[in-house]
């Protein structure tokens, strides 16, 4: 193995990732189409939060031209961590609000409508879409999880 495939990290293939992006002037709409995948998943493990199963790493790595050691990395299981304080963000932070203030509410209706137990962010699906409105567009976000009850022991 050579020098580079050594010495390459996850966040350096993240960073050829979004240079790559940007210096062809591709979509995440596009790339994800051409791995055959949905913008929400091929975004998430093009920043480290998903592992890729080889035939999308690799069609990612042919897509953006990286070198072919990235495919390797993006096939690693990720360690999932991110900033745990309040995000300053103005859309991230949004997000972090709605939870903050729907979060209970969100839980209570999950657990009248399935039981003691949770909403999947593993099997998990989730869509951005953009749907016009004569007050300003609004930005539709639908996530659909697998149903885990909890087990007593």
């Amino acid at each position: 193995m050579d020098m580079i495939a050594t010495t390459m990290t996850r966040e350096d293939v993240t960073a050829m990732i979004i240079q790559a992006k940007k210096q062809g002037g591709l979509t995440w709409e596009g790339i994800a189409e051409s791995i055959g995948m949905s913008p929400v998943w091929t975004h998430s493990a093009a920043m480290g939060m998903n592992a890729m199963p080889s035939d999308k790493a690799d069609a990612l790595v042919s897509t953006l031209g990286l070198a072919p050691e990235a495919s390797a990395i993006l096939q690693e299981s990720p360690t999932k961590i991110w900033e745990q304080t309040v995000p300053t963000d103005p859309c991230i932070y949004r997000f972090y609000e709605i939870v903050g203030v729907y979060g209970p509410t969100l839980k209570a209706l999950i657990h009248e409508k399935f039981g003691d137990g949770i909403m999947s962010a593993i099997d998990f699906d989730m869509t951005v879409s953009r749907v016009e409105n004569p007050k300003g567009d609004r930005v539709k976000v639908e996530m659909s999880g697998k149903y885990l009850a909890y087990n007593c022991w």
